[in-house]
């Protein structure tokens, strides 16, 4: 991942409109500057963590950093509008590991689906591991990041989409289940499934059964097993 030391530098990038992943200010740090870097990078979406000293040191190896550090992305992101007309989104609820990410925007691409949402916060951002994982997909699949996922799932309903969650318990079974398009199909972070809110927003609820005795799977592999079930069966609309 590419690293940015100092408020001028971060001052900077934010002020070109450089794609950054997050900015981070070591606790304590104040002043006009810092307050600064802080406007940008809300005026930007751009998240702002607050992190000890410690952490950015051990980040930086050392080197000055003026109590600021920013992550560039690998790639910019797209807004929520620009994916208004899809048939098909994969919304991922907090996957923080950059190769699930990688992994889930690879196979997305492979199963046809329009583009991937995640959050800000909490979750995996555009990294450049995410960008080797993926192998070359984002190119092709844009990635969005929202504010707040319950309120992105209410936007997506709004515009028609049926929401497809899936969780270990949910009621119905993956492949017994017809798919109506537009759909989003949401996926839980690791080990953590799907928070309560946002399987309120999902029309269904759907497991995918095991036979073993491990009671998950990992988040991408789940993801394509779903995706490329929704691909083969090629979702309908309501009215057909």
């Amino acid at each position: 991942m590419s690293i940015l030391l100092g408020i001028h530098p971060v001052r900077e990038a934010l002020r070109a409109g450089s794609p950054l992943d997050r900015v981070l200010v070591a606790k304590g740090a104040r002043g006009p500057r810092i307050q600064e870097i802080i406007e940008l990078s809300r005026q930007a979406s751009v998240p702002v963590r607050f992190e000890p000293r410690e952490a950015l040191d051990r980040m930086t190896k050392g080197a000055a950093h003026q109590g600021v550090v920013a992550v560039g992305s690998a790639r910019g992101y797209a807004d929520l509008e620009d994916v208004a007309n899809a048939r098909l989104l994969v919304l991922l609820n907090g996957v923080e590991d950059p190769h699930n990410l990688g992994a889930i925007i690879r196979t997305a691409n492979a199963a046809g689906a329009d583009a991937v949402i995640i959050p800000e916060r909490r979750a995996a951002g555009l990294t450049e591991t995410v960008a080797k994982a993926a192998a070359g997909a984002l190119e092709h699949v844009p990635v969005v990041r929202v504010g707040n996922v319950n309120q992105a799932l209410e936007r997506l309903k709004e515009r028609g989409f049926w929401i497809y969650g899936l969780d270990e318990s949910g009621p119905a079974v993956y492949d017994e289940i017809e798919y109506l398009e537009p759909a989003v199909v949401v996926l839980g972070g690791e080990g953590k499934g799907l928070h309560q809110l946002v399987k309120k927003h999902c029309d269904f609820l759907v497991r995918i059964p095991m036979a073993g005795k491990i009671p998950s799977l990992n988040v991408s592999v789940a993801a394509g097993i779903v995706l490329f079930q929704i691909c083969r069966r090629k979702p309908r609309s309501p009215e057909t």
